[in-house]
């Protein structure tokens, strides 16, 4: 591990990241104390942060000391709202011209019960010429080995196979989808040609698997499976609180995820994928990989609202971040 960190926890080396976000979110979070139908709900301060898959990750990549450019579509007052938070958080940005407004989202805590609700709003239309922009700019901005990041919900209007699409366009890079819905079902039933990783939750692969995959021993099976049908060469599946699968040709890992008390489960996932794609642009094994990945997991949970991993929580449980062959 000595070789793979520096000194502070950062890393010597690191290969490109490109992280694309094409329905972002200006993300608002607040608290109540009771939620009650029909009543004047009397809120605390909002907390507001830039949002969307793609863009979390590029924020977590920057959280744990790495760099990373994010593409990010923007549009209207809400997208240029959007941009200054951005830049605040000091993470390298290209701003896409999208249409429409920008879309917010709203996370509100019940403070008597612990409970979060999440109300998400859908976002502009896309329409053929705004998509063919985003292929331009992919082919501009694409660095030959390095990796891309296709992360969060695709904006209304676009085909169904369009994250697969954006992946074939990434060519020369080692892209990581981590999509959901019929996106992903897409990328299952219609593999794309090279695809480095692509990461699902655990009801995800059950329903895409139809069965039940009770046990660490057949998520990974479920995994083997996928990357036999050459679905992509490696295929990460999160367990929720137990931890994530890994498998990849004669590879099969399973990390144990850190004891955290939750807070908040937004960006879990992004800060994971931003953790493992950081860890293997330093030139990390897939140990150390799906480790880092874990470890951002867990220290996103235990962070308020819309906040993502602090890098020293995510130091601090790497190590029981505990990896080994399922």
């Amino acid at each position: 591990m000595e070789d793979f960190m520096g000194e502070k926890g950062g890393f010597r080396h690191q290969a490109p990241i490109l992280t694309l976000t094409l329905n972002p979110a200006l993300d608002m979070a607040t608290e109540v104390a009771v939620m009650r139908p029909d009543e004047k709900l009397r809120c605390t301060d909002p907390q507001l942060d830039p949002g969307g898959g793609g863009l979390n990750v590029s924020r977590a990549v920057h959280l744990m000391g790495g760099e990373s450019l994010a593409l990010v579509a923007l549009g209207g007052l809400t997208g240029d709202r959007l941009a200054e938070l951005i830049r605040r958080e000091g993470v390298m940005f290209l701003g896409i011209t999208g249409p429409g407004e920008t879309r917010q989202s709203l996370t509100v805590n019940e403070a008597e019960t612990g409970r979060q609700y999440r109300f998400m709003l859908p976002g502009p239309v896309w329409h053929e010429a705004d998509q063919e922009r985003v292929f331009m700019l992919l082919r501009a901005a694409g660095k030959p080995g390095g990796f891309a990041v296709i992360s969060g919900s695709q904006p209304p209007g676009v085909p169904v196979d369009f994250p697969a699409r954006l992946a074939a366009a990434m060519a020369g890079m080692r892209v990581v989808m981590d999509t959901s819905g019929a996106a992903l079902t897409r990328a299952v039933e219609h593999p794309v040609p090279g695809l480095e990783v692509l990461r699902m939750d655990g009801e995800e692969a059950e329903a895409l698997a139809g069965r039940v995959l009770a046990t660490r021993a057949e998520t990974a099976d479920f995994a083997v499976e996928l990357v036999a049908r050459g679905v992509a060469k490696k295929v990460i599946v999160a367990r929720g609180a137990d931890g994530s699968v890994l498998a990849g040709e004669g590879v099969r890992l399973f990390a144990s995820a850190p004891k955290v008390a939750v807070r908040s489960k937004v960006g879990a996932g992004d800060s994971f994928v931003g953790g493992y794609v950081l860890a293997l642009a330093r030139g990390g094994t897939e140990a150390e990989a799906l480790a880092m990945g874990v470890a951002a997991a867990a220290a996103a949970v235990m962070s308020a609202a819309t906040e993502l991993c602090r890098n020293e929580d995510v130091l601090r449980l790497l190590p029981q971040a505990v990896v080994e062959i399922v």
